[in-house]
This record gives C-alpha cells, structure tokens and sequence, in this order.
C-alpha cells in the first residue's frame, strides 16, 4: 500500500484517464460493433473484444505505471561486455569486415539479377530479397541482436574501403569532410523511406526486377555522394536511411556495440538515448503511415475510396497507370500525413497539462515511444509475409536470374503453407500490437518522471500519451481487420 499512498490523488484522475482512453476506442473502428473485426470466424471468443480487450490491457498497464514505477529506470544507461572477451570477438575487425562483405556481394546480386534477369518479380531474386529478407528480415534481426544491419551495410563497407585506401595513397592528406548541419538532422533518412515506401506501394513497376535495380544504383550513388561529403560516419548515423530505420528497431534489443565490444543493456533502454535531431518525428511518421496505408490498401475500404480518388485524377489528362499512382500516393501521403497529425495533437494535450514547455520540446523528447509502435506496425502487418515468402529466398538464392540454374540444389524448392495456421498468426498480431504500444506507454512514462519536476504532472500528462496509444492500436487493429475482409 505504500506505493498506492505515493499518489494519493491517482484515484480521481484514473476516471478521466479512462473515460478518455475508451472514448478513443469507443470511436474506433476496431473496437466498434458495427465494424467489428472480421475474417476470423473460428476464433474461440467474440471478434469485438479483442479491440476492447486491447484498450483495456493499455489502460491497465496505465494505471499500474502511475503507482508502481515513481522513477526513471531506464535512462541510467547501463551496460556491461559479454563475459569471456565474446562481444570483443564479435565486434571485431575481421568480422566487420566479412560481414560488410557479404553485404556488398548481395547487392551486387541484387543489381545484377534486376538488370540481366527474368522481368518476372516471382522469379526474379531481386524483388523477394529486398522486400522481404532485407526490408523485413532485418527488423527481428535489430530487435534481437542489436545493430547488425551497421555491420553488414554495403554502403559504408564501401565508404570505409574507399576512404582506407584513398588515405593511404594520399598519405592521410585527405581534406575534412564538410560540417552536417544540424537542421538537416534525419531528414534525409525519412525521404529516402519515404521514397522507398512509394517504390513498393505506388509505383506502377514498383515490383520490377529492373526498376529495383536501377533504384539501389541511383539510391547507391546519392550515398556515396553524401558520405564523400559530410563523411562516411555521420551520413550513416543520420541521413542513410536503412542505417536509421534499422538502428531504431535495434535500440529495443539488449545487445548494444560499445568502443568495440558487444555488451547488454536494459530492454528499451537503448531508445532512451535517442538523440531527437531535426527530421525524426517525420521518419517515425512516414514508418507508421506507410505501414498503415499498405493495410489500409489490403481492405474493402480503400478498394471503394480508390475508384472516386482516381476519378479525380482522370481530369489531368494522364495515361491510366500515372492517375493509378497519383492515386496510391495522395493515400501514402495522407497517411503519412494522418500518423505525423494524431502525435502532434498528443503532444498538444501533454503541453496542456502545464509545465512551461513547447511543443515542439515536448515533441522531441517524446518520440522515442513511438519506435515500439512502428515495429509492432511493421511485424504485426508483415509477419506472414516474412514467414512465407521469405522462404522464396532460399530456391532463388539458387536461380536468381529466373533462367533455370540450379546453383545450391534448392531451385525446386517450395514454399509450405501450412507451417503456422491463420488462427494463430492472428493472435500473434494482436499479442504484437498490444506489448508494442504497453511499451511505447513505458517509455513515455519513464520520460515524463524525468521531463517533469512533479510526478503529478508526469502522470497527467500520461493521459494524452494513453490515448494516443489506444488510437494507433485500435487502428492497428482495424486496418488487420481490414486486411482480412480484402
């Protein structure tokens, strides 16, 4: 009882809290009645709770982080090496250096199977393996190991060898890279997946092993323009895009690489040292809004919405498929626009509870709860996708021009549907979708302890947060939902 008597006036507020939070659920599609949540007749409980259900596990992990967590504990940073020297062998420079190699060698393979291979995308190696072994692969890998993507990145295996072996021909007389300026911050990590969402959402040949091909040229040589510009290291901590995508998802992991050596930290704790430069509010948002859209996209809703958008379109004049993308991107964009507008409304109701901070202060240093979301997002949309087509990879490993080679005896291979069962991926996506946003609400919490002098106003501005949580859950939800009913 004597973390209850820490807060004595919890009570009273727990009733707006609630009230606001089920408000959200209540408006929700996902919890609503009339559009319950669908596509699911054999599970064993009504479809309509698992909305609710959901709410009410954010509201009850709500109300026990009031009384039961009264001070920051993940933002000491603590972190101790692998026993025996382990995390020293794996952080080590040969490993860096055959990892980084393996990463140039497949996107090599990326760009040759695109350029001289089969214009087929499901015989093609290129199509599978950057959309689902690279760009979904690796969001478990950082999520369980830590930051590997760092060391398997071809882009700075190339940088560094570049620059190793021009410093050596010129006798380290190299000029120093230009200052990054602090405004541009991730910036150009949130265009460049952006850019990659619209290539594997909107584009008409998006899917082509070709246009995939010339992408990772034209997005290779910006790279290596930036780096030669502001340096290898800092364009890849803030501005190439897989690198900041992949090491948020990492910082969720408890395996962090410090001055050369693995070690362990706290599960979350990595995020808390998220550094909110200029441009991460908008990458977290196009992370949620494009994954949204792409449900969004699978249901009944936007299949009736598209024809009436397209209409609109039709007036410019242009040839069908470019009113079709024109269409697709007006919805990728209002997505993106919709995730980036319900945070900032949040933050809006945390500036109201008082403390004499700015919005865009509070903005800053609340992001990092939203990295949580964007992964549960992310698996929870993609998993079957993952588990599946993912199996693709390994026959195409073996014939990735689609021309009828053999290289590892596995070309006959085939994709078994029947390895994890409808019902069960379901309740995998929801389970993801709820520990998520707890999470998010965890971070959130822990920050307010630390932003706000009183635990009173931490706590208050909590609500906000809750409801946040609640309406990106809830339109997780729904947007699977919908997913189903396409």
């Amino acid at each position: 009882m004597a973390a209850v008597r820490r807060v004595p006036w919890l009570g009273g507020r727990v009733g707006l809290a609630l009230a606001l939070a089920l408000g959200v659920a209540a408006a929700s599609p996902a919890a609503a009645g009339a559009h319950g949540l669908v596509g699911r007749s054999d599970l064993p409980i009504p479809e309509w709770l698992f909305g609710w259900g959901a709410a009410l596990v954010l509201i009850v992990s709500f109300v026990a982080l009031a009384v039961l967590w009264p001070r920051p504990r993940l933002e000491s940073g603590e972190w101790r090496p692998l026993p025996g020297g382990i995390g020293r062998a794996i952080a080590s420079r040969p490993v860096e250096i055959l990892c980084g190699a393996i990463g140039v060698l497949l996107l090599g393979v990326v760009v040759w199977s695109g350029l001289a291979g089969s214009e087929t995308p499901s015989a093609n190696f290129a199509p599978t393996f950057v959309y689902i072994a690279f760009w979904l692969g690796f969001v478990p890998l950082s999520v369980l190991f830590g930051d590997v993507f760092r060391a398997f990145n071809p882009w700075r295996a190339v940088g560094r060898a570049v620059g190793f072996l021009a410093a050596r021909a010129a006798r380290g007389a190299l000029p120093e890279p230009l200052p990054y300026p602090r405004w541009l911050g991730r910036l150009p990590a949130a265009a460049g997946i952006f850019a990659f969402a619209w290539l594997e959402l909107v584009a008409d040949s998006g899917d082509s092993p070709r246009t995939i091909a010339v992408a990772a040229l034209i997005y290779s040589a910006l790279t290596f323009l930036g780096m030669a510009l502001y340096g290898v290291g800092t364009w890849i901590d803030r501005a190439e895009a897989f690198s900041v995508y992949f090491n948020l998802f990492s910082r969720i992991s408890v395996f962090e690489a410090r001055a050369g050596d693995v070690g362990l930290r706290r599960p979350l704790s990595g995020l808390t040292s998220l550094e909110p430069l200029p441009g991460t509010v908008p990458l977290l948002a196009v992370m949620i809004g494009s994954v949204s859209f792409d449900g969004l996209t699978s249901g009944s809703v936007w299949q009736s919405l598209a024809p009436e958008l397209q209409s609109v379109f039709d007036g410019l004049g242009l040839a069908p498929a470019r009113t079709l993308e024109l269409t697709f991107g007006f919805g990728l964009v209002a997505s993106v626009a919709l995730a980036y507008g319900f945070y900032r409304l949040g933050v809006i109701g945390i500036r109201s509870v008082g403390g004499g901070f700015s919005g865009s202060r509070l903005s800053a240093v609340f992001v990092h709860s939203l990295v949580p979301i964007a992964l549960v997002y992310t698996a929870a949309h993609y998993v079957s996708a993952l588990v599946f087509e993912g199996q693709r990879v390994i026959t195409l490993a073996s014939d990735p021009l689609g021309d009828g080679r053999d290289y590892f005896g596995t070309a006959e291979g085939a994709v078994d549907y029947g390895v994890v069962g409808a019902t069960t991926f379901w309740y995998v996506q929801v389970a993801l979708v709820v520990a998520g946003h707890a999470a998010g609400l965890v971070l959130a919490h822990d920050r307010a302890l630390v932003v706000y002098d009183k635990a009173r106003l931490a706590v208050r501005s909590q609500y906000w947060m809750l409801a946040v949580m609640i309406g990106y859950t809830c339109l997780a939800l729904w947007l699977l939902s919908a997913a189903n009913q396409g």
